[in-house]
């Protein structure tokens, strides 16, 4: 079998969760003998090479719908649906904010298409998503792909109530490497017992609301990632508001990555909306205390395991890290994500959801 992922095209240039989904389900899923390159939406493809196409992240139809209609090739859709609505007319600044008073949320993402298209020159690949707009686009996706796959049941139902359409539906865990979890022995000293925020630094995951939630407190903050392109000014205001306990880093290893969470005490992801925090697994899988979001679908993975917090609310993340560092770490949340939460995993439901998709 020979399967084509394709995502967007800044997969690579501004790497997020869904860059680490993809390049880890295609490692596992070739150890199961499945061919699969990694196609970026603006590369041409060879459509005839494949039995089947991967799509991710069906809220960027405009990246997609150009390859489902020319393809003819069967495909299967990883959501990775997120729903930023409540933060777009809550949180936004700026022009953001003032369109969002006046268009529902689909209009809003279509205007982002535009946007990313005059700013970033990002290419809009596919011209009839400008005559079907963002929701019907959606739409034709999710009614013409063989099977959906989400992370968690909780994102189907979301994405059932908004656009009103069912499929066959498979749920695919997002996951940890369980080679590098086995491998990771080594304690970092500079960051040991420190609280620790791995994310692209963005509005959405909220590190400034988390910068002023760790204003003094009794220990060090360090906040993993790049800003993405059209963040670099919040990236800026958060670096200006941190105090001396917050520390940034741009950039590691998945080595390195792996024993920082193996020496920190907890790690937040205070973010307006997570479908799972695939850095909170990983943080987790290596002994810390999760604070996360309560906007999303974290409850599925995480259930009573993690210390939740209202990103909202700046004194809401600092309670939830301050009982963090003062809890012992729970045995349970590890076991629960080495039995249900690894690529193998993921690799072996991803390929039953292929064949069933071929079946069809």
């Amino acid at each position: 079998m020979k399967v084509a992922y394709i995502s967007r095209s800044t997969l690579f240039s501004s790497p997020g969760g869904d860059t680490k989904q993809i390049e880890l389900t295609a490692h596992y899923m070739r150890q199961l003998g499945v061919q699969v390159d990694i196609k970026l939406s603006n590369e041409p493809v060879d459509y005839q090479q494949y039995d089947l196409l991967h799509f991710f992240n069906i809220i960027r139809p405009a990246d997609l719908l150009h390859h489902a209609e020319a393809s003819g090739k069967p495909f299967v859709i990883s959501t990775i649906f997120l729903d930023y609505g409540g933060y777009e007319k809550k949180n936004r600044e700026g022009l953001g904010r003032f369109l969002n008073t006046f268009f529902s949320e689909d209009s809003i993402e279509y205007l982002k298409v535009i946007a990313r298209f005059l700013k970033n020159g990002e290419k809009i690949i596919s011209p009839s998503y400008l005559w079907h707009g963002h929701r019907k686009s959606v739409k034709r996706l999710i009614r013409q792909a063989k099977v959906l796959l989400p992370n968690s049941l909780n994102e189907y139902r979301r994405l059932v109530d908004k656009y009103r359409m069912e499929n066959t539906c498979m749920v695919i865990p997002n996951a940890i490497d369980p080679a590098m979890y086995y491998s990771t022995t080594k304690v970092l000293e500079e960051y040991k017992d420190t609280v620790i925020c791995v994310a692209r630094i963005e509005g959405r995951k909220n590190q400034l609301n988390l910068v002023r939630a760790m204003k003094d407190a009794p220990y060090q903050l360090v906040i993993l990632g790049l800003p993405s392109p059209n963040n670099i000014g919040y990236y800026n205001r958060c670096k200006a508001e941190a105090t001396a306990n917050v520390k940034f880093v741009s950039r590691v290893s998945e080595e390195e990555l792996y024993q920082m969470f193996n020496s920190a005490k907890v790690h937040v992801l205070p973010s307006f909306f997570e479908t799972t925090g695939l850095a909170s697994l990983e943080a987790a899988v290596m002994g810390c205390n999760v604070v996360i979001t309560d906007k999303g679908d974290t409850e599925e993975y995480f259930e009573d395991y993690a210390f939740y917090c209202n990103p909202e609310d700046p004194a809401s993340i600092r309670a939830a890290i301050d009982q963090a560092m003062a809890a012992p770490f729970t045995e349970g949340l590890r076991q629960k994500i080495l039995n249900n939460y690894t690529w193998e995993i993921t690799a072996a439901k991803t390929l039953e959801a292929y064949k069933l998709a071929l079946q069809q």
